[in-house]
């Protein structure tokens, strides 16, 4: 099958236009193969594809710095270091262990907005339909503290699967502009339509809002004083008469959470100042600590553009509840790989890292996993595990 016809395949399931059969569905190899080379042609010893495989199955068995990976890919068996498509020499057939100058130099160098694209095709493209219901996708950025100085520091937009915890896309938010200008020309490169975004206070702009019923989709952003005039408003519905639609109560870590949901169209004179608002909602959490014996209580407001009829109050919860699912990357990416103490500076290396801790993770969230942290260790002590995870066994 030449390659432009699969290349045409892939996008079209990325666009819903129809879902691909199995042999119409690229390994990883292939993928990585679409990724622009940084390197003269002239002394190249390694491949990118093999380079960029072997990185992204030593991130699967929690390796997170350029060193680890190299240490790790010394310790292959021949037949894991075979599948991965890394280099040997051509005339003795002794294996060519790539050094972590050789592979922090291919990193800092490579094309980072064509690695995330060809990544998140594939991954979008290995979870398929998924399960009933809507899409709802998570938007949020998050800054690479050990990137560089204060003010030059990378920051990265990222928009990420509720139901299957997977990374959709993701763009470089540098410091010409920021989180809001790169909403649209991140997301514009998925099929919007009949999914549901959710997004954080600062998402929450009439231009997005506009742009996402265009696209067909819904949205659920949150309302705090960034916009003051909304804020005043939709805390300002009565919300005392209003009668709680939901009730979630939650125990764990020490912890008992108490939620309850309350909802308001939005039509009429209680109508807001904001392009296709439909619902206001009003969360409010009350968290018992246990070391201090006392309860807390945050408030939250929200709105949609959905109706009654399109979504209910238990849809929402959910929705809003689930707008962590980025959050929990993001932490993961701290706490198990240690990001934020990373001081990798050079060219792009910092964010090709994140890609590929991002694909590391959407594997694993793909294949069932709960605990990351344990599975990483589990496949640490077995290279066969990550060669699996990567569909190259």
């Amino acid at each position: 099958m030449e390659a432009s016809s699969l290349i045409g395949g892939l996008s079209a399931r990325l666009h819903g236009v129809s879902p691909l059969v199995e042999q119409d569905t690229l390994g990883l190899l292939q993928v990585l193969a679409q990724v622009p080379d940084p390197r003269d042609r002239r002394g190249r010893i390694h491949s990118l594809p093999g380079l960029l495989a072997v990185a992204v199955a030593a991130v699967a068995s929690g390796q997170s710095r350029v060193v680890e990976i190299t240490e790790w890919a010394a310790d292959l068996p021949d037949a894991v270091w075979d599948r991965l498509g890394a280099a040997r020499d051509r005339f003795t057939g002794a294996r060519r262990v790539p050094d972590d100058s050789t592979l922090g130099r291919v990193l800092a160098g490579i094309d980072a907005d064509a690695l995330d694209a060809a990544v998140c095709r594939w991954l979008i493209g290995r979870a398929g339909a998924g399960g009933p219901g809507r899409r709802v996708i998570a938007v949020d950025g998050k800054t690479l503290r050990g990137s560089g100085p204060a003010g030059a520091q990378v920051h990265l937009l990222a928009a990420v699967d509720h139901r299957d915890g997977i990374v959709l896309a993701q763009s470089d938010v540098d410091g010409k502009t920021n989180e809001i200008s790169r909403f649209v020309p991140m997301l514009d490169t998925l099929d919007l339509a009949g999914a549901i975004i959710t997004a954080d206070a600062l998402h929450t702009q009439r231009e997005h809002a506009r742009w996402l019923v265009q696209k067909n989709a819904g949205y659920v952003f949150v309302v705090k004083g960034n916009q003051k005039r909304l804020h005043r408003q939709v805390k300002a519905l009565p919300w005392a008469k209003i009668p709680v639609l939901d009730q979630i109560h939650d125990r764990g870590h020490g912890r008992h959470d108490i939620r309850r949901l309350q909802t308001v169209t939005c039509l009429g004179p209680l109508a807001l100042d904001f392009p296709h608002a439909s619902q206001a909602l009003r969360i409010r959490r009350r968290r018992y600590h246990p070391a201090t014996d006392r309860w807390s209580a945050v408030t939250v407001y929200a709105i949609t553009n959905l109706t009654a009829e399109q979504a209910g109050p238990d849809e929402l919860a959910d929705w809003l509840r689930g707008h962590w699912s980025i959050e929990v990357l993001h932490h993961i990416r701290d706490t198990t790989y240690r990001e934020d103490a990373s001081r990798l500076r050079t060219g792009n290396a910092p964010r090709a890292l994140v890609t590929l801790r991002n694909t590391a993770i959407s594997l694993l969230r793909l294949a069932g996993t709960t605990s990351i942290a344990q599975t990483l260790r589990r496949n640490s002590r077995n290279p066969y595990r990550s060669l699996q995870l990567l569909g190259l066994d």
